[in-house]
């Protein structure tokens, strides 16, 4: 029986750009050159869910990155420079940003270094939970209209940060710029001063060293690969300071995303019908032949009960009867919204802003710990009052729509019984009665709605600014058409006749000429500030430790992506390493080499460059196999980290009479033990010295298994899953294989109940999608842990 049990085989209509198996889960991505995601699940390789492209976000995919509990899925887009955190539970949009330059490549880790300060900080790092009300979720209503929100869009936001061990996405770029996001979303440091363009990338776990494979261009336009160690030893140093700061900062970073999708919904309540009483008005003065202002028409209604022709033909013609009663019920229906929106949404957002950042700004007071990363006191005392200034703004949106629904209630319910006087239609006895107050009421809305202002139709083409709410949730710079008014309030009074108090920084200003969304972007714009600085000090400190030229790149063929290519990178935490693998396919093809280099770079490893040849025969390893060796010789075609001391491999025959494709295990045991040194010229590339390079012969064992009717190129593992995934050379042919074959008696009965699940879950969530393009609904994250504890 051959090695490795095949489970599944798929072929795609379009060709393979990147894949990844998830981390925790049997689950694997694929991107494709069309731009759309794909998640397909180990048994009988079944989609889960797809994620077509858009031009909102992108449609050439770069790279892909599992975040380290499998929760998330990042992946970068080269033509809109942006970077995608998606779902994996509902293949959902939570979080984008932007980035300078396009990703070429992404790695995302997790710290394993373990300290007593932060093992107290994981103890108390719910504080917050105790002093802070729970977050609104948005309501189904408005986020079901919007592409990218759904229902559950705010709980999904919230919970982004996931666990408070610290993980940090790691970004190079083709310009050879690397960026370092803690938790996916805050940039804790910015690197430049990398040759040539980043390939791929891995930060060690104990945040001692960053390796990056580049392609650096020659003066003869020849490309190098070269190994670059970049010494972050300040990331060590602070850990759990580093941890304190950058789980704040992204709280942050979450409540702003949680403050503009609060924000979206207000627009989307916000109504358009609610400007037509403000346009029809306009209309109504453009065309009116009499020169009596409009104020001075509704008031001979209001106190004579008789109007002009024109006025007449405007309320009965185009407002009706029917229309001013269904605008006064859309009028009240959309404020009320509005209001609870920013009670519970935005108010409480902002009040957990002012929490976090007020605990930044007493970490950046402890100068001994947290000046070395960068925190400024001063920006961030700045962003606290930009926090302040837009929790001021809300207040007084509030205080707007609660006059605005008095004034709109008490003045249709007056034009409504004029309305029905004027058609000769019964008036119900309540609706009849008005007192002098009532009167006086709308006298003085009508003074005050209703003047003729040259300057307002001269800047907005109308006459009338009767509703005020709407300009709140405009994205313009231009100063509010009706600001509010301050006349007789007696606060601003005692604060501009108080010379201390005037300019007190303990007194948050106030914008009352600006609409909310212009200071929601001031509010961003600060904290963006002190958000900034650390990365800048933390990129200062880093530096590079080490440069080695390893090998002539050969031309690459244009069918073959470059993220597949090698060499590959991988991090022994327990032996805290860095290896790279390769091979140099124009020199030495039936050679693979292996460079180790310890993440920390002041400690020297005397073997770091061994090789093992693939020219020999691959025969078994004892006596015991009844299976012959696939005997020949072969060259490499890709490899890929299993393990530690283990790599699975794609094996090609090299002989006219052998080009069958085999994949296999590799032991490495062996070759990390080697102990003869190897003397490297520092001014020499490594392909010059291959000759006096160390070098074992290969021995397979049962640990292969051929590709019948494949002709493979790539291959794909995940290690703790024990699974591999190999790619066909035209990048449309899968193979999917267990590579732990023990235990296989019970496992095809066990394959047949998980897909009967699969199926059935996919069939009951199909409707429930709310991502364009999703032709299967994403499981629930129950359902694929049930099913892992079954295969398990």
């Amino acid at each position: 029986m051959p090695a490795f049990r095949q489970v599944g085989e798929k072929q795609l209509p379009n060709p393979v750009l990147c894949m990844a198996w998830s981390p925790k889960r049997d689950l694997i991505a694929l991107a494709s050159t069309t731009g759309e995601l794909l998640l397909h699940r180990l048994a009988s390789f079944h989609r889960v869910w797809s994620l077509a492209p858009s031009e909102h976000i992108g449609k050439e995919i770069t790279s892909l990155a599992w975040r380290p509990d499998g929760k998330i899925l990042a992946f970068s887009l080269g033509d809109t420079k942006q970077v995608v955190l998606c779902s994996v539970e509902k293949a959902e949009i939570l979080h984008v940003f932007h980035t300078h330059k396009p990703v070429s490549c992404m790695h995302w880790m997790e710290v394993t270094e373990e300290c007593s300060a932060l093992g107290s900080f994981y103890q108390s790092e719910d504080e917050s939970k105790l002093f802070l009300p729970k977050l609104a979720s948005l309501p189904k209503s408005y986020s079901t209209t919007s592409k990218l929100f759904s229902e559950e869009k705010s709980d999904e936001i919230m919970n982004l940060l996931g666990e408070v061990r610290l993980n940090i996405l790691v970004l190079g770029g083709d310009a050879g710029q690397v960026e370092l996001y803690a938790y996916g979303m805050y940039k804790i440091a910015t690197l430049a001063g990398v040759s040539g363009s980043c390939r791929t990338l891995s930060l060690a776990s104990d945040l001692k060293s960053l390796a990056v494979i580049t392609e650096v261009k020659s003066a003869e336009d020849h490309a190098e690969i070269c190994f670059v160690q970049l010494d972050t030893g300040l990331l060590s140093d602070c850990l759990p300071e580093l941890t304190r700061m950058a789980r704040k900062f992204t709280h942050i970073s979450t409540l702003l995303q949680y403050l503009h999708l609060s924000l979206t919904c207000m627009c989307e309540a916000w109504e358009e019908i609610l400007m037509q009483m403000d346009l029809r008005l306009t209309k109504f003065v453009q065309e009116k032949n009499t020169s009596t202002q409009v104020q001075d028409e509704f008031l001979e209604l209001l106190l004579w009960g008789q109007s002009s022709a024109e006025l007449q033909a405007l309320l009965m013609n185009q407002l009706t009867v029917k229309g001013l009663k269904k605008l006064g019920q859309t009028i009240e229906s959309s404020y009320s919204s509005i209001q609870k929106l920013v009670i519970s949404h935005l108010q409480s957002g902002s009040e957990a802003l002012l929490y976090h950042l007020s605990e930044v700004k007493g970490m950046s007071l402890w100068k001994k710990k947290f000046e070395p990363l960068g925190l400024d006191s001063a920006a961030i005392e700045g962003a606290i009052t930009a926090v302040g200034s837009f929790s001021l703004k809300t207040s007084e949106l509030l205080q707007v729509i609660d006059k605005s629904m008095k004034n709109f209630k008490a003045f249709f319910r007056w034009l409504y019984v004029a309305m029905l006087r004027m058609c000769d239609e019964h008036v119900p006895p309540e609706l009849n009665k008005m007192t002098q107050k009532d009167i006086a009421f709308v006298a003085d809305f009508l003074s005050e709605h209703f003047s003729k202002n040259e300057q307002l139709f001269d800047r907005k083409g109308k006459y009338f600014n009767v509703e005020r709410v709407g300009q709140y949730l405009k994205d313009e710079d231009e100063d509010l058409v009706s600001p509010p008014s301050t006349k007789g309030n007696q606060w601003l009074k005692f604060l501009q006749d108080s010379a201390h108090l005037k300019e007190s920084p303990l007194l948050f200003p106030s914008f009352p000429q600006k609409s909310l969304h212009f200071v929601k972007r001031m509010m961003e714009n600060a904290i963006e500030l002190c958000l900034q600085k650390p990365a800048q000090v933390i990129g200062k400190s880093v530096k590079q430790s080490a440069f080695l030229r390893l090998y002539s790149a050969p031309q690459r063929s244009e069918n073959a992506p470059r993220l597949f290519e090698l060499p590959s990178l991988w991090n022994d935490k327990k032996a805290k390493m860095h290896y790279v693998v390769f091979c140099m396919p124009h020199i030495l093809p039936h050679k693979l080499y292996l460079l180790r280099k310890a993440s920390d770079p002041n400690r020297h490893i005397p073997n770091s460059v061994s090789s093992l040849d693939l020219s020999h025969h691959l025969d078994a390893s004892d006596g015991e196999s009844t299976e012959p060796g696939p005997r020949g010789v072969y060259g490499c075609l890709d490899a890929r980290f299993y393990s530690d001391d283990m790599l699975t491999v794609v094996l090609q025959g090299t002989e006219d009479e052998n080009s069958r494709s085999v994949l296999a295990q590799v032991s490495l045991s062996s070759t990390l033990k080697c102990e003869i040194e190897f003397n490297w010229t520092p001014s020499m590339r490594l392909d010059q010295l291959s000759g006096s390079i160390p070098c074992q012969g290969l021995v397979l064992g049962n640990q292969w298994r051929e590709l019948e009717g494949m002709k493979a190129q790539f291959v794909a593992v995940n290690g703790i899953r024990e699974v591999a995934c190999v790619l066909s050379e035209n990048l449309r042919h899968l193979r999917v294989f267990e590579m732990d074959t023990e235990d296989e008696e019970d496992e095809p009965q066990n394959d047949n109940a998980e897909q009967d699940t699969c199926d059935a879950t996919m069939t009951s969530q199909g409707d429930e999608s709310a991502e364009p393009g999703n032709d299967e609904a994403g499981k629930t994250e129950e359902h694929l842990e049930l099913e892992e504890a079954s295969e398990l």
